[in-house]
């Protein structure tokens, strides 16, 4: 039984990777085609009755380590200076503001239409709210540098915002001055923990001269994480910090602290360990959905008691996005496309408290949002276009130099001869 299992886990992981690098190419974002082929082993092994063990319980697992590695990964890809600040600034408030206004009236629409009191409808609503970086993040490779950046900053603000309201509404049953005192509490617990963390994890990573040594920080990365949350800590304010703190030391070599950890060797470290941390965010991304694609039923992703509230959120979710990338003055064109629901809102559904259960909110109306707001983004990626301007013309021995840049910044230059 365990040569099947091992051909079949390498086989599915391999075309994940093929969907991945072709991604780019086909416009359709992996995830869609892992979620595809996740149902399509369901349905084969169903029609052959092969006997597989609940792998419910495994969703979870891989879901919390997948949101870790992914944060991580984005933060270390982001590069931040005081230029920078304000994009930064503005892209949290546009993780920020649409959130809390699709999940107060979400919110109150389950409040209204179900036998829950507010705070569950509060609680049901927070998890259609949040945008997954664990989809954002990969799909908008393909955008150009900008709008992928913004991407990645929107996209894993969106989770520590989602998971950090969730929290405080879900862990607080009479929320009054004493919860909101106790949450600055928890927020400046975190950010002394995570300057600590960091600062020792760093001094770790440029020092320890084992030939494994980015497997270990790796692991001490997940613990922090799982004992923050034990806590109740919104422990991905370390994660985001960490990796930005890594992925910008070119921006703190003026501090003189920063000179006791070797800043150019660790340089080189944080290549290797951000490499290492893509790989590895990659395959647990991969199994998750294909995991989760595999749990899905047939009658959850066309149950007719959901799909009208369905339709109504992701409505709802698309009218927030454009009017808040109007207001913040963000382009509108292709960003309004990416806004999945994914890993993140799984998580959240199944993190949900019994006491805050409502009938309203099940698997099928969780599978319908998600598969409808990855196929918007997939349309649109499908038809999403990349621009070219032409910036100067100049002349050299009679011959016109025409430099153009696509919206990535890379230059290209065409000849023409003088006229």
């Amino acid at each position: 039984m365990d040569t099947p299992i091992i051909l079949t886990l390498c086989v599915l992981l391999l075309l994940a990777y093929v969907f991945d690098i072709t991604s780019a190419k086909t416009r359709i974002p992996s995830v869609i085609l892992l979620l595809v082929l996740g149902y399509v082993v369901r349905q084969i092994t169903t029609s052959f009755k092969t006997d597989i063990p609940d792998l419910s319980p495994v969703l979870p697992l891989l879901g919390t380590v997948g949101l870790i590695l992914i944060v991580l990964e984005g933060s270390l890809e982001l590069h931040l200076n005081k230029e920078k600040l304000p994009f930064a600034m503005k892209s949290s408030l546009m993780a920020l503001l649409p959130m809390l206004l699709i999940s107060f009236l979400l919110g109150h629409a389950f409040y209204y239409f179900s036998e829950g009191d507010y705070q569950a409808g509060l609680a049901n609503a927070i998890p259609f709210a949040v945008i997954s970086s664990a989809i954002a993040i990969p799909t908008a490779s393909i955008l150009a540098s900008k709008d992928r950046e913004f991407i990645t900053y929107e996209s894993s603000f969106s989770d520590i915002f989602g998971v950090i309201f969730f929290n405080f509404i879900t862990l607080n049953d009479n929320i009054g001055t004493g919860s909101f005192g106790f949450f600055f509490m928890e927020i400046l617990v975190i950010l002394v923990v995570s300057f600590v963390a960091t600062a020792a994890l760093a001094f770790l990573l440029g020092n320890i001269k084992h030939h494994v040594k980015f497997v270990p920080i790796i692991l001490i990365v997940v613990l922090i994480y799982v004992v923050s949350k034990i806590y109740h800590l919104p422990a991905l304010i370390f994660i985001l910090l960490f990796g930005l703190f890594l992925g910008n030391l070119d921006e703190l070599k003026g501090y003189a602290v920063i000179h006791r950890l070797k800043p150019d060797i660790l340089k080189n470290e944080v290549k290797k360990f951000k490499e290492l941390t893509m790989e590895i965010a990659f395959l647990i991304r991969a199994l998750f959905f294909l995991v989760f694609g595999y749990l899905i039923e047939s009658r959850e992703m066309f149950n007719s008691d959901t799909i009208i509230w369905a339709l109504c959120i992701v409505a709802g979710i698309f009218l927030m996005r454009f009017i808040f990338l109007r207001l913040l003055k963000f382009t509108i064109d292709p960003l309004i496309y990416i806004a999945p629901r994914g890993l993140i809102t799984i998580l959240l559904f199944l993190s949900l408290p019994v006491q805050y259960n409502i009938s309203l909110v099940n698997r099928s109306l969780i599978i319908q949002v998600i598969l409808l707001t990855a196929l918007v983004m997939m349309i649109g990626m499908i038809t999403y276009r990349k621009e070219k301007r032409s910036t100067a013309i100049h002349t050299d021995n009679h011959t016109v130099v025409s430099s153009s840049f696509d919206s990535d910044g890379d230059r290209i230059e065409l000849e023409t001869p003088e006229s």
